[in-house]
């Protein structure tokens, strides 16, 4: 009993709980419910990477321990309640546009988000966030989350069945025969949730979808439930070793992209989420330089493990919202991560038509950045649209951000509102016309 109330003590006066309003009990709370809000990563990111050729046991361990580690270091260093894994929309970007797309060896991509994890880290510790922050507009930052999210909402829509290649339309609706079903039952479970609001919608509606699937014989029973790790040698440090493969304009568009995307995805959820927690103070976040540092350590560590790289999620949201307010949340869904660790087997049931409801919703999350955008102003309106519309109709986030941002300073300029375009934006619009010369699609 004594050594119980130590440890409270301890987790106390570090977390600072007594000032933040809270206790152990609460932030455990939070902690899990975190976690389960969340957990699908770890059956996605494997599914998502898989697609490029990755191992897909070993991403699954890269995507616990990278999870786990992100977590707690955001628990420690910047004491927030927020938690980071791979994230949904730049994996897709890894798997399908740099690897799929441009026919990129897996492992030359994972040395490009190596690399932009390192430039993350570097401008980090020089403070050079606020610079970019500030040059890329905000209505382009909502417009880049929200085509992100169409994109994946696409890949979920195709993965799932419902929507199918064409010869004559490019695209139609699937056949609703055999496994579609599982896509169908899992994204009205999940719609169904959401909209009552209940905590951790996305796994439970996974969960559902599979037991819909193994009660109507479209998925199988695994042997087994628990087993050891799968293990991580297959990718484990090969982002150093092909570092020098980064040796074209191609890829060092490719490790810019892989920079803007993690950066301005983490700013924005990070800023979200600390206004929900009531941690904004005149227009200012308190430690959000160890917040972005942890972040960037994270996003390193991940790409020497195996996998895509790590940022803040959104569903830390879930746990805020049941009283989460420090750190003590985010190092509780790490040690949860850990235990995730063994339960590798369920990826054999976790099929393509379970997690594709998780992809559209999600989807559909992030897409809300829409009505932030300012579509009263043409110059605004429209390379924002472009980047929306392009980014699932290209089947490339990369092309749909190279589209709008070479956009905006020819709308900006027509409308005579040339000198607003930061200096920076007029750059990338040289980089990424030389990024279509190069690769022959302008």
């Amino acid at each position: 009993m004594k050594k119980e109330k130590k440890l409270m003590n301890a987790l106390n006066s570090f977390f600072k709980l007594d000032k933040l309003g809270t206790n152990p009990k609460r932030e455990i709370l939070a902690g899990f419910t975190t976690f389960i809000s969340m957990c699908y990563i770890l059956f996605v990111n494997p599914t998502v990477l898989s697609a490029a050729g990755m191992d897909k046991g070993a991403v699954f361990t890269a995507t616990a321990l990278s999870s786990a580690i992100g977590c707690v270091l955001m628990g420690v260093i910047a004491k927030y309640p927020i938690a980071t894994a791979p994230s949904l929309g730049i994996n897709a970007f890894f798997a399908y546009s740099v690897c799929i797309g441009m026919k990129i060896p897996w492992q030359t991509a994972l040395a490009g988000a190596f690399a932009a994890a390192l430039i993350f880290i570097l401008i980090t510790v020089f403070k050079l966030r606020e610079l970019i922050i500030d040059s890329i507009p905000q209505d382009l930052k909502y417009a880049i989350s929200a085509g992100i999210g169409m994109f994946i909402a696409f890949i979920g829509l195709q993965g799932g069945g419902i929507i199918v290649k064409n010869e004559s339309t490019l695209v139609s609706l699937g056949s609703f025969h055999g496994q579609v079903w599982v896509t169908v039952f899992g994204l009205i479970a999940i719609a169904i949730l959401m909209v009552l609001k209940v905590p951790g919608a996305i796994f439970i509606g996974m969960v559902l979808s599979t037991i819909f699937g193994i009660a109507t014989d479209l998925i199988k029973m695994p042997t087994a439930f628990v087993s050891a790790a799968p293990s991580l040698k297959p990718t484990f440090l090969v982002a150093a070793k092909h570092i020098t493969d980064i040796n074209s304009f191609q890829l060092v568009v490719v490790v810019l992209t892989f920079l803007l995307v993690a950066f301005f995805d983490t700013a924005g959820t990070l800023v979200g989420l600390c206004t929900q927690a009531g941690f904004v103070k005149d227009n200012k976040i308190p430690r959000i330089g160890q917040a972005l540092m942890s972040d960037s350590s994270a996003m390193l560590v991940g790409t020497l493990l195996g996998t895509s790289p790590v940022g803040a999620y959104v569903e830390s949201s879930a746990g805020i919202a049941v009283g989460g307010r420090s750190g003590l949340t985010a190092v509780t869904t790490g040690i949860l991560f850990i235990f995730g660790l063994f339960f590798s087997p369920l990826l054999a049931i976790v099929t393509t038509q379970v997690t594709a409801p998780a992809l559209i919703i999600v989807g559909v999350l992030m897409a809300q950045n829409m009505a932030r955008v300012d579509w009263s102003k043409l110059e605004i309106a429209i390379p924002s649209f472009i980047i929306i519309a392009a980014m699932p109709l290209t089947y490339s986030i990369a092309d749909g951000l190279a589209l709008g941002v070479i956009l905006y300073p020819i709308t900006m300029l027509a409308a005579k509102r040339g000198k607003e375009v930061p200096a920076l934006m007029y750059v990338l619009f040289f980089v990424f016309i030389g990024f279509f010369w190069v690769i022959g699609r302008g």
